[in-house]
């Protein structure tokens, strides 16, 4: 019985383990390790932060989940892996042996890396900041509101986009909720009482996206009177102001900041990672160096830009790629990415948004609709309500089909 231990129960982590569940008490024992009791459901963060949703609907009780299927749950922290011995040792003194490891632990919101942000910034990359920010947003009377991401830096071992923004996306949904929370339920007028202000680590403003989807935005925004600002670097917010590398300085009421994305230290700290502690990886998601570590998900090299879809794929990826090796008849999916993501505009509308433009085809498709609000609803409940577990691949397929017709 081989020993399996996978780091990191989040979108990545939860999907290997879904899809290795059945050989359980056959061909492997699986441990799951995560630092905290429960996993938590990014994708409607920015509902919390801008509709009050319960941050409860954002969280998958991890121990019996994985313990009723048959798995093993430590929640603790890792203090340090040895690779070339096959062990990891926990926060609490333990140590873990392994046949295979799968390395899921996502990447770091480096708040401390923006001076001032502690102090003035806000976000909606976890639980407490998002649920942080809707008590700000509930007394938000009106200024001058000023989004963006930061700008984030990766390694060199392998060959991934370059891109500037770990992920934009999540920026469309805050000037997007935000604007339609100030007009529908706070009745301020734009100009007027308030001013939406967007900036961009990038050249462009969704780099990792075609022209379609970025248009369409750009004409959202345009309607909405937001005025983008490209080529700004983010270093520091103060009580009235925030500051970019090239000098400038923007009037700032309120800073909601995508932070930069760092490696977890215990990675940066290993043998494992690349000079930014990244795991490298082939394309079917083993690691360059050690034969029988996989990762997959934000914490890879290769995970461009950082998106819970190219999680799936890549957990999908590496799973098969382990079953493979234990002897499944299964096929190991090709490593070919999108950006895929549903983003909540507010109210009934949603932009559907698909693209594989960055990695050279050609789909790059927007679709602005009820159907794509329906659509982010129904999935994120069925994450929800299956903890943490994907629908069905015929149910995935049927998705895409439908994309296309959108």
């Amino acid at each position: 019985m081989k020993k399996v231990v996978i780091v990191g129960a989040g979108f990545a982590g939860l999907h290997i383990f879904y899809k290795l569940r059945h050989l359980i008490g056959k061909k492997i024992d699986i441990t799951i390790v995560d630092a905290r009791s429960h996993s938590l459901l990014k994708p409607s963060l920015p509902e919390v932060a801008f509709e009050g949703s319960p941050i409860s609907h954002s969280l998958i009780e991890l121990r019996h989940t994985l313990e009723s299927k048959g798995a093993t749950f430590i929640e603790e922290e890792v203090a340090s892996f040895d690779a070339k011995n096959n062990s990891l040792t926990l926060k609490n003194g333990e140590t873990l042996n392994y046949d295979y490891i799968f390395l899921t632990l996502g990447a770091v919101k480096n708040y401390d890396a923006i001076k001032g942000f502690r102090e003035y910034g806000y976000s909606v990359c976890d639980d407490t900041q998002a649920q942080r920010l809707w008590e700000k947003v509930k007394t938000f009377q009106g200024g001058k509101v000023v989004t963006g991401a930061a700008k984030s830096t990766w390694g060199t071992r392998v060959d991934a986009p370059p891109l500037l923004a770990p992920c934009e996306g999540p920026i469309g949904e805050i000037m997007f909720m935000f604007d339609y929370y100030l007009t529908k339920d706070k009745h301020l007028k734009r100009s007027e009482d308030y001013k939406i202000d967007v900036f961009t680590p990038g050249k462009v403003f969704f780099e990792d996206v075609g022209d379609n989807p970025r248009n369409a935005i750009g004409e959202f925004m345009q309607k909405q009177d937001m005025m983008l600002h490209n080529n700004k670097v983010l270093t520091e917010i103060g009580k009235d102001f925030i500051a970019f590398a090239d000098g400038t300085k923007m009037e700032c009421d309120l800073a909601i900041i995508i932070p930069p994305y760092s490696a977890p230290k215990v990675l940066r700290d290993s043998n494992l990672g690349d000079e930014k502690g990244f795991i490298p990886t082939d394309t079917q998601m083993r690691h360059l160096d050690f034969a029988n570590v996989f990762a997959a998900g934000d914490i890879t090299a290769l995970a461009q830009p950082k998106l819970g879809h190219v999680a799936i794929i890549q957990g999908s990826i590496a799973a098969a790629t382990l079953m493979k090796e234990l002897g499944e008849d299964v096929e190991i999916p090709a490593h070919n990415l999108e950006v895929f993501c549903i983003m909540n505009m507010g109210g009934h509308e949603a932009a559907l948004i698909a693209s594989d433009v960055l990695y050279g085809g050609s789909k790059d498709i927007v679709s602005y609709s009820p159907i794509s609000k329906i659509m982010k609803w129904g999935f994120d409940n069925y994450l929800y309500y299956n903890k943490g577990h994907m629908p069905p691949d015929l149910a995935l397929e049927a998705t895409d089909k439908l994309v296309d017709i959108l």
